[in-house]
């Protein structure tokens, strides 16, 4: 527990009323760039509800050292209404030196009290910040470390009774499906990214009951406090491990029905539920990406009393991601994602940073589909789920060879397509159990080595694509990266890749059981790579480093 010390005194009012924020603890002695900073604030207040911001809210000003204004929303702890009540803050400075601030309590949108301006002494770090975009290959630190996503969905933990016909058994095994568990064990095969879903049974912030997951307390509070601190919990081991989250907020505990997205008084409490989020972990480097919804195509379509029209979706996106990038003085990365139908418009909404679609039985599909949105949309592409079938009523283990496959396949797309996050798999538990994970390694390895390389910079050489034979080249500085699937029912034994330099070369192999290089040979480049003696079988892949 960080250490609370007084940072501020009794507070006068503004406008020379009673006081109302009586005082501002920080804790910790120090700041640090890039380091979390909490403050307390004890206020006293009159409200219904205080999560509601039309009602009660508290802000935090900032003035940063180069001058740039922050608003930094404050989040509702405990207390009541009329009697004196606990707020907070969580903020992380993005720049070193002095940063000036003052809180500003509001009811019912008019200002009611302020507290002395103070000031908040921030020392350099060697920590790295917050994600942000790019290009359509990388993500970058706020300090400039260029940053690629390895990883795979790891949506929520085992639930109370699982619906999976063959595998329910499987997925309510709490002592192995639980993020304590799931997030070490990506860590520590090479994954920094991963996906995580805000629904009812996984952090139901807003929900009091029926959670199917004995991890809840049933609540009579707006905000559930069991799955606050669940999240809270969560969130700091992937601070502790280095891991970024695609966070999937959803609609909360409300229908995502048409009126939802038209109705004024459905915005607003979304908007409610937007500011405590960002308020209470908006300060977290490990949230890599707020993301809307998950495949809001088959919410769109759900309803027997007919389809959402597309343009009332699109345009709640745009009001919402607006409001998001207003009220996150961290500029977090948004998306949103679809299944498999686009929404017209819903690509181009200019606060959606990055597009996402999900595919499933055409893993095949995947390079195109990055390389084609990205160039049309001039966003970066994600594929935020991936996987070999979709479709939880089938046994898995009569087809398991193709689903280890396309767990490989959709790591290495993304490594050697111009994506910032690999195509994530669906299926966690299957893939633990089958002992998948550890093969996350390989992808992480090349990928940094890929990185380390060009510094960030990568250079598609060439795409072959015959009768299931594929081929990826992309040069990196000095060394070429190769990527060989045999999709077809033949040997696949020659590839000629358009080297476009000449001269000797060493090729080493990677060695997927050991994670490392092996087998380096020499040979000649004559404006083309000439590759011989393959010998990849149906189904099988390599990956060759070219020197």
């Amino acid at each position: 527990m960080r250490r609370l010390f007084l940072s501020a005194l009794a507070v006068m009012s503004a406008l020379g009323l009673n006081a109302q924020i009586k005082s501002v603890r920080m804790q910790d002695t120090k700041a640090e760039k890039y380091g979390p900073v909490f403050f307390e604030i004890a206020l006293k207040g009159n409200w219904n509800n205080p999560y509601l911001q039309e009602e009660a809210a508290l802000d935090m000003l900032l003035t940063s050292p180069s001058g740039k204004e922050l608003t930094l929303p404050c989040f509702y702890r405990s207390g009541k209404s009329g009697e004196e009540s606990t707020w907070e803050a969580r903020f992380t400075p993005q720049e070193a030196g002095s940063y000036t601030y003052r809180f500003i309590y509001k009811e019912k949108g008019q200002k009611t009290s302020e507290s002395p301006v103070q000031v908040l002494k921030v020392k350099k770090s060697r920590k790295q910040g917050i994600l942000h975009l790019r290009d359509n290959w990388t993500l970058q630190y706020d300090n400039g470390d260029v940053y690629r996503g390895i990883g795979l969905n790891l949506c929520w933990e085992s639930r109370t009774n699982d619906d999976s016909k063959f595998f329910s058994e499987l997925h309510e095994q709490h002592d192995r499906f639980n993020y304590d568990v799931m997030l070490p064990m990506l860590a520590e095969n090479g994954g920094n990214f991963t996906r995580m879903w805000m629904c009812s049974w996984n952090f139901p912030i807003d929900q009091q009951d029926r959670f199917n997951n004995h991890r809840y307390t049933a609540t009579e509070e707006y905000m559930n406090p069991s799955a606050t601190a669940r999240l809270d919990h969560v969130i700091g081991l992937a601070e502790e491990l280095d891991i970024k989250i695609m966070l999937c907020m959803g609609q909360g505990n409300v229908r995502a029905d048409r009126d939802f997205f038209i109705s004024d008084q459905a915005k607003a409490r979304y908007r409610n539920r937007l500011r405590y989020i960002v308020a209470r972990w908006g300060y977290s480097p490990a949230i890599g990406m707020w993301e809307f919804f998950n495949e809001i195509d088959n919410i769109q379509h759900r309803d027997r009393k007919g389809v959402i029209p597309s343009e009332e979706i699109v345009a709640w996106h745009d009001q919402m991601s607006t409001y998001l990038k207003e009220i996150d003085p961290f500029d977090h990365i948004t998306t949103t994602s679809i299944s498999h139908r686009d929404l017209e418009g819903l690509n181009s909404v200019r606060n959606l940073d990055i597009n996402q679609k999900h595919i499933y039985n055409a893993t095949a599909n995947v390079p195109g589909t990055i390389r084609s949105y990205s160039e049309k949309f001039g966003k970066p592409y994600i594929i935020g789920e991936c996987g070999y079938e979709w479709d939880w009523s089938k046994n898995f283990d009569d087809f398991a060879d193709g689903m280890d496959m396309d767990f490989r396949r959709g790591l290495w797309y993304g490594v050697f397509n111009g994506t910032p996050v690999t195509p994530m798999s669906w299926w966690w538990e299957y893939f633990e159990n089958r002992n998948m994970i550890p093969y996350i390694r390989n992808a992480r390895y090349i990928s940094d080595m890929m990185l380390k390389a060009g510094e960030g910079s990568f250079e598609v050489l060439d795409t072959v694509r015959n009768g299931g034979q594929e081929a990826y080249a992309v040069r990196c500085g000095k060394k070429t990266f190769i990527y060989l699937y045999n999709g077809s029912d033949t040997i696949f034994d020659k590839a000629e890749i358009a080297f476009g330099r000449t001269g000797k070369v060493r090729i080493s192999r990677l060695d997927t059981g050991k994670v490392k290089l092996t087998g380096a040979l020499k040979a000649a480049a004559e404006g083309s790579l000439k590759l011989e003696g393959l010998g990849l079988k149906p189904l099988e892949e390599t990956v060759l480093v070219v020197e």
